[in-house]
């Protein structure tokens, strides 16, 4: 199809004149490229755009799981439980109880799973105070969005985003 556009690339296909003014052959036509080239600083200030979002991204993420609520358990004090529950489930004669216990065990070896997934919080937060100040300036983000979004004050003031006053 002539002059379709596809993706990034817009291809536009003209009719051939010769200069000279004879008749153009009608079978002939050159096709002109039209799609701008992106320059390596554009390239550049795209990846760091995206490496800021990633940083941003991960440690809110990161934030939203510290936030769960219930009482921090160590490891330690959840491999303890598990030995507990295991010894119960080995002792208890009654089977529907059992399975209980049994599901207790699974649900705490779950959490220590997930524990042992956690991402380095504190790795994450450097991260973020790297690129903070730059993002929120790109992006137009408020201190007062950041502290409702989560994240500490602390970590706004070492990435130096300033209190702000809301307007009235």
């Amino acid at each position: 199809m002539d002059g379709l556009l596809i993706g990034r690339h817009a291809r536009i296909v003209l009719p051939w004149v010769p200069l000279d003014g004879s008749d153009p052959d009608p079978t002939r036509s050159e096709d002109i490229d039209v799609a701008k080239k992106m320059s390596e600083d554009h390239k550049a200030a795209l990846a760091k755009g995206r490496a800021q979002g990633k940083a941003v991204r991960d440690y809110l993420a990161a934030l939203e799981q510290e936030r769960k609520p219930g009482r921090k358990l160590d490891r330690a004090t959840i491999e303890s439980r598990i030995a507990e529950v295991q010894a119960t489930v080995d002792a208890e004669p009654d089977p529907a109880k059992r399975v209980e216990l049994i599901q207790k065990r699974l649900d705490l070896e779950e959490r220590l799973v997930e524990m042992q997934e956690e991402p380095d919080l504190e790795a994450l937060e450097k991260g973020f105070i790297d690129v903070a100040a730059e993002y929120s300036e790109r992006k137009s983000i408020s201190y007062t969005a950041w502290r409702e979004a989560g994240v500490p004050a602390a970590a706004l003031k070492a990435a130096g985003i300033k209190r702000t006053r809301r307007a009235a």
